[in-house]
C-alpha cells in the first residue's frame, strides 16, 4: 500500500474534546474483505478508511483521538502510528482477550479520554460541525448527547422518536412507526455516564443510551446532513462516490 498520508497539518487555537473511535468490531458483513484486515483499513479511493476519518476530524478542529481496537487492532496502530502525520495525537485502547462491546470498550478507555469526549463508530464518516455538537452538549448540562438524523427509513431503519427537540424513545430492536429519526453515529459523554457500565464485561452503547434516556440525562442534536458508512459494500460505494465528487476529507 502506497504511503499517501498528508504531509501538512492544521493549527487551531482551542482544541476540541477528545474523540473516541470504536474500531474493534469483527466486520462480518464485509467478509471476505475483512478476513485479513480490520474494517478501519478497508481502502476507500486508494486510502485506508481511517485516514479519511482522521483528516475529517482534524478539519473539524479535533486534536486528540483514542482508537478503541480489538480485532486485528495492531494493523490499525501500524497504519496510523501516533497520529502526527495527520496533525493529531492518537492513542490506543485494546479490548484484550475478551471483546467488551461498544460501551465496555469505552469504559476501558476512560483514563485516556478526559472528563468529556466525543464517540463515533469506526465505520462512520460524518460531515457535521463538531463545534456545534459540543456546544449543544455543554449547554444541555446532561451526561450524554446523541446526534440524530431525520432518516424516515431511507438510509437504514429509523430507531429514534424525536419531539420538540428531545428524544422520546430510542430502541434499535423494537422500532415503531413514530420513529422517524436514526442514531447518527456520534455521541458526546461525560465520563461519569459510564458509572452505569460494569467493569470488564461486554456492554453495548445502545443500552447506555437507553439508561441515560430513562434517567433524563440524554440530550439530542439533530444533524442537518446524511451520514456515510462503510459497514456494507453499498456503503463503501456511496462514500467513495461522495469523496470523488470533491467532498474531500482533507
Amino acid at each position: 500500500m502506497a504511503d499517501m498520508r498528508p504531509a501538512r497539518t492544521l493549527k487551531w487555537a482551542e482544541p476540541m474534546l477528545s474523540v473516541a473511535i470504536l474500531a474493534g468490531g469483527l466486520a462480518t458483513r464485509l467478509r471476505p474483505l475483512t478476513e485479513t484486515i480490520p474494517k478501519s483499513l478497508v481502502e476507500i479511493n486508494g486510502e485506508p478508511f481511517v485516514w479519511h476519518q482522521l483528516r475529517l476530524l482534524r478539519g473539524n478542529g479535533v486534536s486528540r483521538v483514542v482508537l478503541c481496537v480489538s480485532y486485528l487492532g495492531e494493523q490499525v496502530r501500524e497504519s496510523v502510528g501516533d497520529g502526527r502525520e495527520f496533525g493529531l495525537d492518537v492513542d490506543y485502547s485494546f479490548d484484550g482477550s475478551t471483546l467488551l462491546g461498544t460501551a465496555g470498550a469505552l469504559k476501558r478507555a476512560l483514563p485516556l479520554l478526559g472528563e468529556s469526549f466525543f464517540v463515533l463508530y469506526g465505520d462512520s464518516y460524518l460531515p457535521i460541525d463538531l463545534g456545534a455538537v459540543e456546544a449543544a452538549f455543554h449547554s444541555s448540562g446532561k451526561a450524554g448527547l446523541m446526534t440524530v438524523y431525520a432518516n424516515h427509513g431511507q438510509w437504514d431503519s429509523s430507531n429514534v422518536e424525536l419531539a420538540g427537540g428531545q428524544i422520546v424513545a430510542y430502541d434499535k430492536r423494537l422500532r415503531a412507526e413514530r420513529m422517524r429519526h436514526i442514531d447518527y453515529g456520534l455521541g458526546v459523554f461525560r465520563s461519569d455516564a459510564f458509572d452505569l457500565v460494569p467493569e470488564g464485561k461486554p456492554w453495548d452503547l445502545a443500552v447506555l443510551y437507553q439508561d441515560l434516556l430513562h434517567a433524563g440525562e440524554l440530550a439530542a442534536f439533530e444533524a442537518p446532513h446524511r451520514f456515510y458508512e462503510i459497514g456494507s459494500f453499498n456503503g463503501i460505494a456511496e462514500l467513495s462516490s461522495y469523496l470523488r465528487q470533491g467532498c474531500q476529507s482533507a
